[in-house]
């Protein structure tokens, strides 16, 4: 298997109309396992949406994306949701976890969705999830009973429940306070550089930014910049020439 994970020619989202308006305009990357990638801009500079095609929740209106080697955009509507659940993990602002299941079930749901697992082994597998993520006494809580860190720890449990190859997260860090945020942070980068995972976060938070292998920079829809800014990946780059 390539370690690309992730790779966009060309890709665009344009919404028609009386004023059409260009959301993500002929954009092109790729991104590999064991990288962590942010997504900085202006707000209303089409990060999320760049995100949504990533993550097969918009279709693209031009160009191609190509996830662990597929060209996505000849799938039906059903394949691509199949993909969307077994390669694709994603974390959210707010958690949306189901207020009424535990936090031990809201993270079996992408495995129970899947149907690859026993029940057993479904409840093995997100307790430890929990488990790993420092949450391993309150698997029995309902998500009222949990802190905003605990409830975005168990969103990102969640997201890795199917072990999928590409995690999206979508300012996971906008609704915590510092304290969550490191752990947060550093739960991601782990997820790349630990787990060997493609994670890829839209973030305003500077800081978070910072702490990424590279940065991608979208404005207007256009990608002005992708920096590659950690030693390690200038070793890689080293190696492989």
């Amino acid at each position: 298997m390539s370690d690309v994970v992730l790779k966009a020619e060309n890709l665009s989202r344009r919404l028609e109309g009386e004023v059409p308006v260009t959301l993500v305009d002929r954009a092109s990357f790729e991104i590999r396992l064991g990288e962590f990638v942010a997504v900085t801009g202006p707000s209303g500079s089409g990060k999320s949406s760049l995100l949504y095609l990533l993550g097969l929740l918009d279709s693209p209106t031009g160009g191609r994306l190509f996830l662990n080697g597929i060209e996505t955009s000849s799938l039906r509507d059903d394949r691509l949701a199949d993909v969307r659940l077994a390669e694709i993990g994603f974390v959210f602002q707010f958690h949306f976890l189901l207020p009424e299941f535990t936090a031990l079930e809201n993270v079996m749901l992408p495995m129970q969705r899947l149907g690859r697992l026993s029940r057993r082994a479904m409840r093995d597998r997100a307790a430890q999830l929990l488990d790993d993520l420092g949450l391993g006494g309150q698997g029995m809580k309902l998500p009222r009973q949990l802190s905003g860190g605990q409830a975005q720890r168990v969103a990102i449990a969640r997201a890795l429940a199917n072990d999928p190859l590409l995690v999206l997260a979508d300012e996971p860090t906008g609704n915590l306070d510092t304290l969550a945020s490191d752990t947060v942070r550093t739960i991601v980068r782990d997820l790349a550089h630990q787990r060997n995972r493609a994670v890829v976060v839209v973030t305003h938070d500077q800081e978070f930014a910072a702490s990424a292998d590279r940065s991608i920079v979208i404005v207007d829809g256009r990608i002005q910049d992708t920096d590659a800014h950690l030693p390690h990946l200038a070793a890689l780059a080293i190696a492989g020439a």
